[in-house]
């Protein structure tokens, strides 16, 4: 009985393991496994993924190869010059014309942790005020972002920013994405890029 047990036991750690395995979709050495929209610049320094506008100063993104529907994603940030910048879920590409969600980033009192709909109804849910002071301007960030569904939910180093329950979202499909938005003189550096699906 005890051996039958231990053997249930071994297999239930093993299923649990595996349902919370991490895929980690930035290598630190290249840009394998993404696309690259645009004419802004993206590129690989220190271990360290770093996107900066180009002389045009457009909007540019980076994006997964592969689709992701329900997951959860952290990452981490640092924003350097402007830092105006997000990541898109469930999203797909025509040249720079993206259709998806956007959990942004951005410089500080600009809602980085609120929800975007890009060419379509636009802001869709913002953080209250308060809890812009979650975000260190020149420091490394951790963002999490779970998408389950119709609910996405976003964390900026450990605060809650928003939860939105959607039904358009949940209809999407698409991949993981980075922005650089328009204007020119933006730097944001990016690093531990890991996904874990939640199907």
């Amino acid at each position: 009985m005890k051996k039958q047990i231990l053997v249930g036991l071994c297999l239930l750690a093993a299923q649990l393991t595996f349902a919370q395995e991490s895929i980690n979709l930035f290598n630190g050495e290249n840009l394998d496994g993404w696309i690259n929209h645009g004419e802004e610049k993206w590129f690989v320094e220190d271990g360290e993924l770093i996107c900066e506008s180009g002389p045009k100063g457009e909007y540019g993104y980076l994006s997964t190869e592969k689709f992701y529907k329900d997951f959860e994603l952290t990452l981490e940030f640092k924003q350097e010059a402007d830092g105006n910048s997000g990541v898109f879920i469930r999203s797909t590409f025509e040249g720079t014309k993206v259709t998806g969600w956007q959990v942004e980033v951005a410089p500080p009192g600009k809602d980085t942790g609120g929800i975007y709909e890009s060419y379509g109804r636009g802001w869709l849910i913002k953080p209250d005020p308060e809890k812009d002071k979650a975000l260190k301007m020149g420091e490394w960030n951790t963002m999490k972002i779970r998408v389950d569904g119709p609910e996405v939910t976003s964390w900026l180093n450990g605060v809650q920013m928003v939860h939105l329950e959607d039904e358009k979202i949940g209809e999407g499909e698409g991949a993981i994405a980075l922005q650089i938005h328009d204007g020119g003189g933006i730097r944001v550096k990016w690093r531990n890029i890991e996904l874990v699906p939640l199907d």
